[in-house]
């Protein structure tokens, strides 16, 4: 079968999430997505899980194509999305392994595209009109809802809600940076969520981000900084725990004929110029 109602967008670490899988790949308009769908079946509920910087980590954050990613998805029949990823901790008590499912979004990223509605024109010549979509909540009230009730009972208490600041990478923070971001309040850093986020609102999809804080961020500790092999090693040490919680947070999401939040009518009406997969 080719067709999932939710996705999972798995991120530096997650190459892999069902085990049996039909591989699918999509074409889109706006170029190739970060690696085929790999479509199964968990709790009765169809999934397509994607990795997004592709099935080798061969693309850094800043050059992944997120407007082809959101679009395969939808094309496929996907209306709910699930997006772990990893993070630093801004704040000291957001040590490494702790689970956070943001309630906010700060996008510092300075290069990505980052709507759909951006005026050029399809390959099939057709160009989408001007639309102003409301991003004032990033996230799927009924998918944190549904995650958070996922995380608890595990041995792992995650946090309920915070902001999550995107920055363009693939560099890490430097320390003033860091400390900036936390003395802004907020909570997390990464280099993606945005603009999955913000593209997943333009296309009415719902998006939920479960952020994995995989170590201090260079202002929250005195050590040298992050590496990558720290991440990658504090990731792969809680990778399935993280898979534990997102199989129930599948089984929790409603019927697609039953989501009931705003994320179902986001372009409230607005004509896009173009025809939603």
């Amino acid at each position: 079968m080719t067709n999932a109602e939710i996705g999972v967008i798995g991120g530096s670490g997650f190459y892999s999430f069902l085990d049996a899988v039909t591989e699918v790949q999509v074409d889109t308009p706006y170029g190739a997505p970060s690696d085929s769908l790999f479509l199964g079946e968990i709790a009765g509920r169809r999934v397509a899980f994607l990795p997004r910087h592709g099935r080798g980590h061969h693309l850094p954050p800043h050059r992944i194509n997120y407007r082809a990613n959101l679009w395969a998805l939808r094309s496929v029949g996907v209306r709910q999305i699930l997006g772990p990823c990893a993070v630093g901790g801004v704040r000291p008590e957001y040590g490494p392994g702790t689970l956070l499912i943001p309630d906010q979004l700060v996008d510092r990223t300075k290069a990505r595209v980052q709507t759909y509605f951006d005026g050029l024109p399809l390959p099939d010549g057709t160009t989408p009109n001007v639309v102003h979509v409301s991003l004032a909540d990033p996230y799927c009230p009924v998918g944190r809802v549904a995650a958070l009730k996922a995380a608890y009972g595990r041995d792992w208490e995650p946090v309920d809600g915070g902001t999550l600041v995107v920055v363009e990478g693939p560099r890490f923070s430097t320390r003033a940076e860091s400390l900036w971001h936390r003395a802004q309040g907020w909570s997390v850093v990464g280099m993606t969520g945005h603009p999955e986020a913000a593209l997943a609102r333009e296309l009415e999809l719902c998006y939920t981000s479960l952020t994995l804080v995989t170590d201090l961020d260079a202002g929250a500790e005195t050590g040298e900084g992050v590496s990558h092999d720290e991440v990658l090693n504090v990731f792969a040490a809680n990778v399935d725990r993280l898979r534990s919680v997102l199989f129930d947070a599948v089984a929790a999401l409603p019927e697609t004929k039953e989501r009931d939040c705003p994320c179902v009518n986001a372009l409230g009406g607005m004509n896009p110029g173009f025809e939603l997969p």
